[in-house]
């Protein structure tokens, strides 16, 4: 009777036991999964989180770079993990397109993954060659809308952040231009240069040196503000298209049912290398806007980024593969 009486308590404790946080948390190394190439603004965030939150929590912060297939590749090993707060990944905000992009997914991105925070956004911008006959958003919208399918614009490829600029404007603008896809926005902005595409929507970081050169010419920004890298250079949502915001975010997620004392844990020290100034002018250098959204929020902000990008894929016509 008394083993009998041993083993029901330990059965019913078991439940309990096992929604327990670790209190040691972290007692080893935390991961970063990047679901990019080295090398890539991804990464190049990735590790600069690394360094500081290593400080910060006192044991090692890695990066794991797990290219391949839009980032599914990535996001599937994550969902995978233990519910530990020991695996993050950094994803843009192409994890929020991949739902509407992909005929399935190997996990399911709400429910499998949960958000922690988002760390920063970038703008693009809707550049043409310095020598373009448009001189101003309006008069580029015109065209195209005087002659529907003369126009061409570059992008990095179908379903690419850059490729949904592109197609926003012309959702929402009623308008209609070729798209020209490449293997990366360099080489559709490199066809600006070159006069032989009318347009393009690269994020501002890679513009900006030719845009102060004088060789592009910058109409508009995507984002919700007008950019501190371009003060002059007015928002699209100012010039008529109201509410109009698109950025390429980028942000912290993990396997969803990580305890909440560790995600709060997680969140918070993310934050504070957030807030630290040199770590901020380090983010602007690249372009990026330093943006805090975290938990609950964040999955709230994923929820709406899933729904308006699936929009625009599907007004683009692209067809999931």
């Amino acid at each position: 009777m008394k083993k009998l009486l041993l083993t029901l308590i330990f059965v019913s404790m078991a439940p309990f036991a096992h929604a327990q946080p670790d209190t040691r948390w972290p007692a080893k190394a935390v991961r970063i999964v990047v679901p990019f190439s080295a090398g890539a603004l991804t990464d190049v965030v990735a590790r600069m989180y690394s360094v500081e939150l290593s400080k910060r929590l006192g044991t090692p912060v890695i990066v794991e770079n797990k290219p391949g297939a839009g980032g599914v590749i990535a996001a599937q090993g994550v969902a995978a993990s233990p519910a530990d707060g020991y695996t993050l990944m950094l994803v843009s905000s192409a994890h929020a397109v991949n739902p509407s992009l992909k005929k399935s997914l190997p996990f399911d991105t709400t429910r499998d993954l949960a958000g922690v925070v988002l760390v920063a956004s970038s703008p693009t911008l809707v550049i043409v060659n310095s020598a373009s006959p448009y001189k101003t958003f309006q008069e580029l919208v015109g065209a195209a809308r005087s002659r529907p399918g003369t126009l061409n614009y570059g992008s990095a490829g179908i379903g690419s952040a850059t490729h949904l600029a592109g197609e926003y404007i012309l959702m929402e603008s009623g308008t209609r231009m070729n798209h020209v896809p490449f293997k990366g926005v360099q080489e559709a902005v490199t066809e600006v240069l070159g006069a032989r595409i009318e347009t393009a929507f690269p994020p501002i970081a890679l513009a900006l040196p030719m845009v102060r050169d004088g060789k592009l010419r910058a109409l508009a920004t995507t984002g919700h503000r007008r950019s501190d890298l371009l003060p002059s250079v007015p928002t699209v949502s100012e010039l008529g298209f109201k509410d109009f915001d698109y950025r390429i975010w980028y942000a912290f997620v993990t396997r969803a049912g990580v305890p909440p004392p560790i995600m709060t844990r997680l969140a918070q020290e993310i934050r504070a290398v957030s807030d630290q100034a040199d770590f901020q002018q380090r983010m602007r250098t690249q372009g990026l806007d330093p943006t805090h959204v975290e938990l609950a929020d964040f999955d709230r902000y994923i929820l709406g980024e899933i729904d308006k990008l699936g929009r625009i894929v599907k007004a683009a016509g692209i067809q999931p593969d």
